[in-house]
């Protein structure tokens, strides 16, 4: 008699469960609004969301604003919300700031902060026409 254990090839997976206190992760979106273009709030927008852990991206709009999106821990996304408000970068001068509800994720969707630049829009499409 062999006591030997063997694995089935057909066994799944295990996947281990999440501690029970471990810190979800959320999804923010965001608009500011005011003198925030030109005066590098971008810059301190990524240190600011590097310093705290979180992932996504900011960049300029087309409207003078810088928009973005977020991820993390929903106390750390709390901070750069504040920040977002009232802080920002020392040249700029915040009007507003609008926020997205806190949306729960399984995993966060980036590898890390990030500025995205704004694409110059498409030329429009050539028209052709046809002559008999």
């Amino acid at each position: 008699m062999n006591n030997k254990i063997t694995k089935s090839k057909f066994t799944p997976a295990v996947t281990p469960l999440a501690a029970p206190n471990a810190a979800s992760i959320f999804r923010c979106m965001f608009e500011v609004f005011g003198k925030v273009q030109g005066v590098f709030f971008r810059k301190h927008t990524n240190k600011k969301a590097q310093q705290l852990g979180l992932v996504g991206w900011c960049m300029n709009t087309d409207e003078g604003t810088v928009k973005g999106v977020m991820e993390g821990t929903l106390e750390n996304i709390i901070e750069m919300k504040d920040w977002l408000q009232h802080k920002g970068s020392p040249r700029s001068v915040i009007q507003k700031a609008v926020f997205s509800s806190h949306e729960p994720l399984v995993i966060p969707s980036f590898e890390k902060f990030s500025i995205r630049t704004l694409r110059p829009r498409d030329p429009p499409p050539a028209l052709h026409c046809t002559h008999p």
